[in-house]
């Protein structure tokens, strides 16, 4: 009452509402039509009405949102991984093009950047889901026992060998055996390593036949090797071998505004296992967990929202619950720079206010505005990259385009 259906539709679109929408008017026009299709109504039916028409115009916008959400989702996760920054989604499609063949993958990146959960995606992402997949980290195994966790030993081969055991390759037969760290593996099994990927095959230590496995290998380091082959504590071949496919996974300081969606995922993740819900965030809190450097990547980030939500109370994450680094470098930028950080940790241009107080910063909704217009004058214009690089639907960008107008 009081509003015109067209009022009605600009207001729920004003709101931030993601509702399918169709419009109904006994007195419609091809301009009427334009327009309510113009504002975000998904369709636009007239009366008299048929209820083949209105069963296939509530069909088309179902399907139209469902397929909007599993894109979304795709874009933003690949198998529990969060990223939509550029970076991680072209990580994303080289890991589920490696995925779909058998052949070994190195996986390079920073410590706490993920490189276990790349490998288990891409384990599941693969033919091989079904069967094990086999973690190790080749730096906890002490030398002298690495040969027998990794290939097995028989009955009597050492000192305390009572039995025969089966090694870490004959664990993961059919599925993936990911080397964490092979950097750390002794020089004179790298050797053996490398025989078992030509030849899948192992023999056991003190075996005296070779025996066949069928295992994918996911190896992943922090270490340049090349540095080490240089230096010849890594065998060359071995490293070509591994190499011929290999994945980087991006710093989270190269991520963008990842780490925006990573710390709501985050927060969401901690507080369901902790069964708490947090329903508020102090800004001050936010925007050191935004602007952070986390020189110990994700797995830095996530300790630390797992301590904050471990200690907040009441509902709401305080700054107070964060590490003292994180608060200290907070405090640090405060007072070092003049400028407004934006969610991502940049300056925006034409944003110089007197830092000291956070209560004199722009609004959430300000900050938003003035990034939307800095990515559209970035990509010269064009809305529908401008939307990829939000990550939102370009629908939701018009939208907010036409807000920051009024």
């Amino acid at each position: 009452p009081g509003m015109t259906g067209i009022q009605l539709l600009q207001q729920l679109r004003q709101s931030g509402s993601e509702l399918g929408i169709i419009v109904i008017t006994a007195f419609g026009t091809i301009d009427q039509a334009v327009e309510a299709l113009k504002l975000g109504a998904d369709d636009f039916l007239t009366k008299p009405l048929d209820l083949d028409a209105i069963r296939e115009a509530v069909f088309r916008v179902l399907e139209r949102q469902r397929l909007s959400l599993t894109h979304d989702t795709e874009l933003s996760h690949f198998h529990g991984i969060v990223g939509k920054s550029q970076a991680m989604q072209s990580l994303f499609h080289d890991a589920s093009r490696l995925a779909k063949s058998d052949a070994p993958i190195l996986i390079l990146g920073e410590s706490g950047t993920g490189k276990e959960l790349l490998a288990r995606a891409i384990h599941q992402e693969s033919s091989r889901h079904e069967a094990p997949f086999v973690p190790v980290n080749c730096a906890s195994i002490p030398a002298d026992l690495m040969e027998s966790e990794f290939f097995g030993h028989v009955k009597g081969a050492f000192t305390g060998a009572n039995e025969a055991r089966k090694g870490l390759f004959h664990s993961a037969q059919g599925g993936s055996l990911f080397l964490d760290e092979i950097g750390e593996m002794p020089i004179n099994l790298q050797a053996k390593l490398l025989r078992a990927l030509q030849e899948k095959t192992v023999r056991p230590v003190g075996g005296e036949r070779e025996e066949p496995v069928d295992v994918r290998i996911i190896a992943a380091t922090h270490r340049h090797l090349e540095k080490e082959i240089e230096q010849e504590n890594f065998r060359s071949d071995l490293f070509y071998r591994l190499e011929t496919f290999s994945l980087r996974i991006p710093p989270l300081r190269e991520r963008g505004t990842d780490i925006e969606h990573l710390v709501f995922a985050l927060i969401d993740k901690h507080a369901e296992a902790q069964g708490k819900q947090i329903e508020q965030i102090e800004p001050e809190a936010l925007n050191s967990l935004l602007n952070y450097s986390y020189p110990g990547n994700v797995r830095e980030l996530e300790n630390a929202i797992m301590r904050a939500v471990t200690l907040s109370e009441a509902g709401v994450l305080q700054h107070q619950d964060l590490p003292e680094r994180l608060r200290e470098q907070s405090s640090q930028q405060k007072s070092s720079t003049d400028t407004t950080p934006t969610l991502s940790g940049e300056v925006l241009p034409g944003t110089q206010i007197p830092a000291p107080a956070p209560a004199r910063w722009p609004s959430l909704e300000e900050v938003e505005k003035r990034y939307i217009r800095k990515v559209l004058e970035a990509t010269g214009g064009n809305k529908r990259r401008t939307a990829e690089v939000l990550g939102i639907a370009r629908r939701t960008l018009y939208r907010r385009l036409e807000d920051s107008e009024e």
